[in-house]
């Protein structure tokens, strides 16, 4: 047909308005990398020479070092609570028939449509209303509220297409329910889990608007690039450290995404 393309059969007005939306969506992003690479301050063709200097200045920052340190922990810890919360969640709705389910699934996926900023003035009233200190505690705290719905969706399939059929036939030889969960469920589950903690990390990694709001004195990585945008001289480094912060969530993303898939397959070939 004159309409589709003649490979995949997809219709050309969709294959056109896929690469538009792409090229609108990707091509501000893409522009990071190339000026990180300008000498000069100011964003704007043509570039004036190419440099690696802003990515050496990066090192020399000790802020940056103590901000990023702050970010992998809070990472580290936001993706490990967030899974392991996911973990009896998921396997609640996808096992048992739960009165008003669809509500509580309602509940649970909220951070998905509310934005974070409500989230964070809400969680900063409730802190300031029991007299919590503001610290990385907190912010790993609210963190995790943004995490939980992802890393619930993340492990959702892998609950789907697991064979029960394996856990009874434990309870046949004797095992109990704690020992089957633990050598058999887990490992079968276990991509999804590892997605699940990829997945969380990198949300933790990039969030600013908990951080903002219930960080206190320690600073995220997401706080230091906002509180050095107001000095143009730092700028072109900012740019360096973004594209390097873009490179490594891409990189965690798919890493999360091929897990995720890996999983999907070893449960198909499961229940087969």
């Amino acid at each position: 047909m004159s309409g589709m393309t003649p490979s995949t059969g997809t219709p050309r007005s969709l294959v056109a308005y896929a690469v538009v939306f792409s090229v609108f969506l990707y091509l501000p992003v893409l522009l990071i990398p190339l000026f990180s690479f300008n000498t000069g301050y100011y964003v704007k063709f043509p570039i004036e020479g190419l440099t690696l200097d802003w990515y050496l200045d990066l090192a020399e920052r000790a802020p940056l070092k103590a901000a990023f340190v702050n970010s992998l922990q809070l990472g580290a810890v936001v993706s490990v609570l967030s899974t392991i919360l996911a973990v009896p969640a998921a396997m609640a709705i996808s096992r048992y028939r739960l009165p008003g389910i669809r509500l509580i699934l309602g509940f649970m996926m909220l951070p998905f449509v509310v934005p974070s900023l409500i989230f964070g003035v809400a969680l900063l009233a409730l802190v300031n209303c029991v007299d919590i200190t503001l610290s990385l505690a907190t912010v790993a705290a609210g963190q995790t509220v943004i995490c939980l719905p992802y890393a619930i969706s993340t492990l959702l399939p892998r609950f789907d297409l697991y064979d029960r059929s394996i856990e009874e036939a434990s309870a046949d030889l004797g095992e109990n329910a704690l020992w089957t969960f633990w050598r058999i469920t887990l490992p079968t589950i276990g991509p999804g889990i590892l997605a699940s903690l990829l997945m969380s990390f990198t949300i933790s990694f990039d969030e600013f608007y908990m951080a903002f709001f219930l960080s206190g004195t320690d600073a995220t990585l997401p706080i230091y690039i906002w509180t050095q945008l107001r000095f143009p001289q730092d700028f072109p480094s900012l740019l360096a450290l973004a594209s390097l912060i873009l490179v490594f969530s891409f990189a965690m993303v798919l890493a999360s995404l091929k897990i995720s898939g890996l999983g999907a397959s070893i449960g198909k070939r499961a229940t087969t």
